[in-house]
């Protein structure tokens, strides 16, 4: 086991292990037909247990899948049997999209043992592996939660940055959103960016429905002036694909990246938040 990325042959080889614990992070976009949860039941690798990432969240923020209070995630984390020798896969059924959300809530909570099957459940199917149907329900575990605050950026951490150029806020959003040509898809936010925050798409970092090579990843950063020496910010529409550019940093040897929770659905939400329309 890599300490980030695991092959789909990894997989097949440590499915029975003890210490393993495997997660279904799939998530879809608001307005989707697709339903998680019903294409979870009718097919995953098994021994995965379902990590919803609306669930596990903040249901006191108004602001959606935020990062839930270290007790209430320790707790879903145990009803997921986790515990703190575990070694964590994540995949999604996109093959690299909401899986880093669930790998950062992980880190962010302490728990660093804690990798991503590459390619995901569609490389898995294409390749003719075993998935299993219905709803697995593990013995709990004990898992305690160990808060990394570094990891985690809110509002005026994000503003502060932008003014004191500390840090690099690098969006994840398509170009289109970033721009404000194309709409937000979520209702009554403004279109456009941060003042003097970068764009490096979340899809720029995957191929093949993995995450690309590390040289293809430092081109990709270089391309949108993203010095990747200096510390960094990642945000994106809700806190989901900001944690594909985390991920991809990671991989780069940046392991402390931060990502701003609130993201655009916050600060697009917000009419004391500068926003700029254009490149």
């Amino acid at each position: 086991m890599s300490d980030l990325l695991v092959s789909t042959t990894w997989l097949a080889d440590h499915l029975d292990d003890p210490e393993l614990r495997l997660f279904d992070a799939s998530w879809f976009m608001p307005g989707s037909p697709r339903d998680a949860a019903a294409e979870y039941a009718a097919g995953h690798i098994p021994g995965a247990v379902r990590f919803d990432i609306d669930a596990v969240s903040d249901h006191a923020s108004a602001l959606p899948h935020t990062l839930a209070a270290a007790s209430d995630f320790a707790m879903a984390m145990r009803r997921l049997g986790l515990e703190a020798s575990s070694r964590v896969v994540v995949y999604d059924s996109e093959g690299l999209f909401s899986a880093p959300r669930a790998w950062w809530n992980l880190r962010a909570m302490g728990h660093a043992d804690t990798a991503i099957l590459d390619g995901g459940l569609p490389r898995w199917i294409r390749e003719g592996r075993p998935v299993e149907t219905g709803w697995r329900e593990p013995a709990h575990g004990e898992f305690k939660a160990r808060p990394e605050s570094v990891l985690v950026c809110d509002f005026d951490d994000v503003r502060r940055a932008l003014e004191s150029g500390a840090a690099q806020v690098v969006d994840a959003r398509p170009a289109a959103r970033f721009r404000g040509d194309a709409p937000e898809p979520r209702p009554g936010l403004r279109g456009g960016h941060m003042p003097g925050a970068l764009n490096v798409p979340w899809s720029a970092v995957v191929e093949d429905g993995g995450l690309a090579a590390p040289d293809r990843l430092r081109s990709v950063f270089q391309a949108a002036g993203v010095d990747v020496g200096r510390p960094i910010i990642a945000t994106c529409g809700s806190g989901v694909s900001a944690c594909v550019l985390a991920f991809a940093l990671a991989r780069l040897g940046l392991d402390t990246t931060s990502v701003y929770d609130g993201s655009w659905t916050e600060w697009g939400g917000r009419n004391d938040a500068p926003v700029v329309i254009g490149p």
